[in-house]
């Protein structure tokens, strides 16, 4: 199937590497054509979709009047994917981080998010380090090495989980508690030169989950990122670079199906990751055609759904290492239109939330790169 976001359309993991380049780091590429800069801030607000930005101009002036352009995220278009991109500048298929929640042999299925176990809730840690389960050199590892200064300004929450752990290696921590503090501690790393400093802000997110976006508390959380943004802008030393990202957009499901409540979707699964709107079904062997005919005749157009060579082959995540491969649903489902597959029971907070996201539709997909210049 041909994706519904062309290729051509930059990715996510691009964004780091070209900052990196820019900054005088001759081993990473420069894809982009950033210009050269002394000092750089890569800015991700979780869950700023690019149609979401265009959608509520007036409440963002600054990020609208700045120069932009889209990003593509990547498959699934899911929080624990976009760090993993910006933590080693590629895709999920060769990072390993392939879903909100997925299948690791001879473990289990991981809740990325909180490193535990998608199906009791247990801590696994210990029995999945995070640097085995993405051992690949992170972009702050490798900025590091080519003596720039770095830095991860993020939530003081954050600071000691697996997640950062797996994505964020390399780089010196700096916990934050607020917008005032990360901007001010964005402004104070990007002094060094050369200096690298990532920043999160997650909340525009979680309040999309729970309100969806573009209600009125979502547009009240995204004036106060662009009034963040202002000041950053304001405040870029001299020859400093601020590019602003995000990690997918969302859309408000309207129409969701329980799949522990429909018989026909669990013959032949022994377990199911992935979320709402992008979901790995994992089956018995020898049931995979059955599991594959069995789900396309019940959803029917309201989602792509393929099987995992497929999927692979259409390029959703990027180049795939045998390392990752097993990791992904031998089917893999990507919900069409405002469609989602919820699990009441067995992921009650997740099912009930009103905005979602992870699939291959440009609300999801599309998110800005803006960028602005000291």
């Amino acid at each position: 199937m041909e994706l519904p976001v062309a290729a051509h359309v930059p990715h996510l993991g691009q964004v780091v590497p070209s900052v990196l380049s820019a900054l005088g780091a001759g081993e990473f590429a420069n894809s982009l054509s950033l210009a050269e800069a002394s000092s750089a801030c890569v800015l991700l607000i979780d869950g700023l979709g690019w149609e979401l930005l265009a959608e509520h101009a007036t409440d963002a002036p600054v990020l609208t009047q700045l120069a932009k352009s889209p990003l593509r995220v990547g498959f699934p278009a899911t929080t624990a994917a976009g760090l993993g991109a910006i933590g080693t500048g590629l895709a999920s298929g060769e990072h390993g981080l392939v879903g909100y929640s997925f299948e690791v042999p001879g473990t289990g299925v991981l809740n990325a998010l909180r490193w535990s176990s998608h199906v009791d809730g247990g801590d696994l840690r210990g029995a999945l380090p995070p640097r085995e389960v993405q051992p690949l050199p992170t972009t702050f590892e490798r900025a590091a090495a080519a003596g720039i200064t770095t830095s991860v300004v993020s939530s003081a929450k954050f600071a000691d989980t697996a997640l950062t752990r797996a994505t964020q290696s390399g780089a010196r921590y700096v916990g934050v508690h607020a917008l005032g503090d990360l901007a001010a501690c964005v402004l104070h790393c990007l002094e060094a030169r050369p200096a690298f400093c990532w920043g999160y802000h997650s909340e525009l997110d979680m309040l999309g989950h729970i309100y969806g976006p573009g209600s009125a508390p979502w547009r009240m959380q995204l004036r106060q990122v662009d009034r963040l943004v202002e000041s950053l802008v304001d405040g870029l030393p001299a020859g400093a670079l601020l590019a602003v990202v995000a990690d997918h957009g969302m859309v408000t499901v309207e129409g969701a199906l329980d799949i522990d409540e429909t018989p026909a979707l669990l013959g032949g699964v022994r377990a199911i990751g992935g979320e709402v709107r992008a979901r790995h079904v994992y089956s018995e062997a020898g049931a995979e055609a059955d599991v594959l005919a069995a789900w396309r005749e019940v959803i029917g157009d309201r989602a792509w759904i393929l099987p995992r060579d497929e999927a692979v082959e259409a390029g959703w995540f990027g180049p795939v290492s045998d390392r990752v491969r097993p990791r992904i649903g031998d089917v893999v489902v990507a919900a069409k239109g405002r469609f989602g597959l919820v699990r009441e029971l067995a992921e009650a907070v997740e099912s009930s939330l009103v905005g979602q996201h992870g699939s291959l539709t440009p609300a999801e997909q599309l998110v800005p790169l803006v960028l602005a210049r000291g």
